[in-house]
């Protein structure tokens, strides 16, 4: 479906090529079936990968702690009010549903209303933002290694990776010399995948040192599991030239559902709609506003997290393992021969962990799964490392 002519302008007027607008018309119509849009298909493709010839791919009994789901699932209170508004689910969208979810973000992250944008998931409004605010010129500027690189190197924007510092945040000082004229400098926060947390004053550095017309991408995919990562709401609060994203596919458990939101003005939000079509699935609106309304649901879940987390880096220092010290629920570890290798190892001990990195070809990304999966995969690290 070719784009609309003032579209086509825009983009010809920011660098791209007629036949780079080939490239995004094409990603407006495959959406989620290409590698790049979301987690669920680039951890499906790495597995692919990294599983060749393991003979394992997916037995039914295997611990599958890959892709930093979330065991624990929606709550109790979202999945009463998913019945509950099922019969209604033939409508695009009942009546006030979006309403009662955009209210409730606003109260919880005190912003204004019309500074909220729903959508399934932040994958969606993370691609938004890479065709937004990046061009062949003004690049897509990130942490390596990072999450979330595939759209401008398939549309043709510039891409640039800056190596994470040695206490594994964002190199902010380092984004800017690497490219002062970037369209959007991209910090995830906590980072996907070192799970480490950029502190507050990194964010400021990026945004008092930016170029005017060029925005801060902060994604927030796992803020609630980290006790140090500070919220960006409160700059998207004060007009900054922020966009931040949220999902509730992870400490709420719900990426099978799909449901997430972007903050910032509302004139930034206005460039990031001619670049997707469709409307959030009902289900997913109804059980985010039910689970958020749960006061002491993310504490707890955090908890719970955390408690696992810990238990496994207890085991992996009494083995000698070295790690990468997470605020998430995944954490990177140190294997000492190829990656994609170890997986396959894990794979035939009927594990299957994350994928690797390039920047980090001997480290490999493990979901924190439930006590019980923790203990089986120390099992078969046991097993396999000695």
């Amino acid at each position: 479906m070719p784009l609309p002519v003032e579209q086509q302008e825009a983009l010809l007027q920011k660098g791209f090529s007629r036949r780079q607008l080939g490239r995004i018309a094409s990603l407006l119509t495959a959406g989620a079936a290409l590698p790049f849009y979301n987690e669920f298909a680039m951890a499906q493709d790495a597995e692919r990968r990294m599983m060749r010839g393991a003979g394992r791919m997916m037995d039914p009994d295997a611990v599958r702690i890959s892709s930093n789901e979330n065991p624990m699932g929606p709550c109790k209170e979202g999945c009463e009010a998913m019945a509950k508004i099922a019969p209604l689910a033939w409508r695009y969208a009942p009546v006030g549903d979006h309403q009662d979810f955009t209210k409730t973000v606003a109260g919880i992250e005190d912003v204004p209303e019309d500074h909220i944008a729903s959508f399934a998931g932040s994958s969606d409004p993370l691609h938004r933002t890479q065709c937004a605010f990046t061009s062949p010129t003004h690049s897509w500027t990130m942490g390596d290694p990072g999450y979330g690189a595939g759209a401008p190197a398939f549309i043709g924007s510039k891409l640039n990776r800056v190596a994470l510092r040695a206490d594994f945040s964002h190199d902010v000082e380092a984004m800017i010399k690497t490219d002062p004229d970037a369209g959007a400098y991209y910090v995830c926060n906590p980072n996907n995948p070192s799970g480490t947390v950029t502190a507050r004053k990194d964010i400021e550095y990026l945004l008092a040192n930016k170029k005017k017309d060029a925005v801060v991408v902060i994604d927030e995919a796992y803020i609630h599991f980290s006790d140090h990562a500070q919220p960006a709401s409160d700059l998207v609060a004060q007009g900054k030239d922020v966009v931040v994203l949220r999902t509730f596919s992870k400490i709420y458990g719900m990426a099978g559902i799909r449901a997430g939101f972007a903050m910032a003005r509302p004139d930034l939000l206005a460039k990031l709609r001619p670049y997707g079509a469709g409307m959030q699935p009902v289900m997913g609106l109804t059980c985010a506003t039910a689970s958020m309304k749960v006061k002491s649901l993310v504490a707890e879940r955090r908890a719970i997290n955390k408690n696992i987390r810990e238990n496994t880096f207890e085991f992996l220092e009494k083995k000698g393992i070295k790690y990468v010290p997470s605020e998430a629920n995944f954490f990177m570890m140190e294997v000492n021969r190829p990656g994609t290798e170890f997986a396959q190892a894990m794979a035939a001990n009927k594990v299957i962990i994350g994928r690797v990195w390039p920047a980090w070809p001997t480290k490999v990304r493990v979901t924190v799964g439930t006590q019980a999966e923790m203990l089986k995969f120390q099992a078969a690290v046991s097993k396999i490392m000695g």
